[in-house]
């Protein structure tokens, strides 16, 4: 008796038995955006893309606007832990919807605090420069479709664009990457590899000698029809007209018109013709390759950074191949080959 007087008690006080595991945490209302927004005014967006993709570039073209701020690499919502780790307990879930909480309005208070703090955390930043629409540029290899939906749960009302790569170039500059920094991931080939650039070049360029292994091509390309796939699919869904994509290629070849379609889709006031001179001067400058040039030279001069096609110098025909099998459909649907003979 004296238990089930001591448990009713617990209950009444705490709002019920602790849970091993937490339940869904909601997505953030109508109601409560109009309300956050009272205290965070600024327009948001968030650029995702797949690894290597110029997402780095893109959001340095998004700044250059007077009234648009963007920095990178929050992982709100793209990498873990991920901004639900913050209320993604049943501890958190008891104290954010106790009954004896009075500032709940029994409701769970997660997606508030999520909010919240992203909001706070992209406003500091904007505020210091002065602007009103503020985004994050957080790459999206690994997450791909659920990195959608965990943003539109907290930011139904922000917009979302999307910055695609032929695989084929992703491929080639996240091998890159990893040969010139030299991963402790690389395997006694990759090794030999890398000796082998060292000392003669020629043969990775004339068809005869693959930078790939099987599985790396296989596992790089699989990955990037999934993040193409998901992210699109959801991105199209949820968020319909918040939701653009965008090809690097094309923003090299077009510079001025993509940003200016870009800048017009996040509702700029005015987009002056002196910025196209400002956007050739950020996009000939090209902080990764100096940095990588810095950490191995020998290597990274030998692949030209930020240059479209740069898979035909370098893919063997079982390259091509292979990369056809994995990935050549979505080549197709994005418009980087008409059909399957190339």
């Amino acid at each position: 008796m004296f238990s089930r007087f001591k448990s009713a008690a617990r209950i009444l006080i705490k709002g019920g038995p602790k849970n091993n595991k937490r339940s869904l945490i909601p997505g953030i209302t109508p109601e409560e955006v109009v309300e956050i927004k009272q205290f965070f005014p600024r327009e948001k967006f968030f650029i995702f893309g797949h690894a290597r993709s110029g997402t780095t570039l893109l959001m340095r073209l998004m700044r250059l606007h007077p009234e648009v701020h963007c920095n990178y690499q929050a992982h709100f919502f793209t990498r873990q832990p991920l901004l639900k780790s913050l209320v993604n307990t049943p501890e958190a879930e008891e104290w954010l919807t106790r009954k004896s909480n009075r500032w709940n309005q029994g409701h769970d208070l997660s997606p508030l605090v999520l909010r919240s703090a992203a909001d706070f955390i992209l406003e500091r930043d904007a505020a210091r420069e002065g602007k009103m629409i503020v985004g994050d540029k957080s790459p999206s290899s690994t997450i791909h479709g659920q990195a959608v939906r965990d943003m539109y749960a907290v930011y139904p009302d922000a917009k979302l664009v999307y910055i695609v790569r032929d695989g084929r170039d992703v491929l080639i500059s996240e091998r890159f990457r990893n040969l010139v920094e030299e991963s402790k991931f690389l395997s006694a080939e990759d090794k030999r590899i890398i000796q082998d650039l060292r000392n003669d070049q020629s043969q990775f360029t004339n068809g005869t000698r693959s930078i790939f292994n099987e599985a790396v091509t296989r596992r790089v390309a699989s990955g990037w029809v999934a993040n193409l796939k998901e992210t699109e699919e959801e991105a199209r869904k949820l968020y319909g007209s918040q939701y653009l994509g965008v090809r690097y290629e094309d923003l090299l070849a077009h510079p001025f018109e993509e940003m200016s379609r870009l800048w017009g889709f996040l509702a700029v006031k005015n987009i002056d013709q002196s910025l196209a001179e400002k956007i050739k001067a950020e996009i000939s400058s090209n902080p990764d390759e100096e940095w990588q040039a810095k950490r191995n030279e020998g290597i990274a001069s030998f692949l030209p950074k930020g240059q479209a096609g740069n898979w035909n110098r370098l893919f063997t025909p079982r390259d091509k191949t292979i990369f056809k099998e994995v990935a050549g459909e979505m080549l197709v649907r994005w418009g980087y080959e008409k059909d399957l003979n190339w």
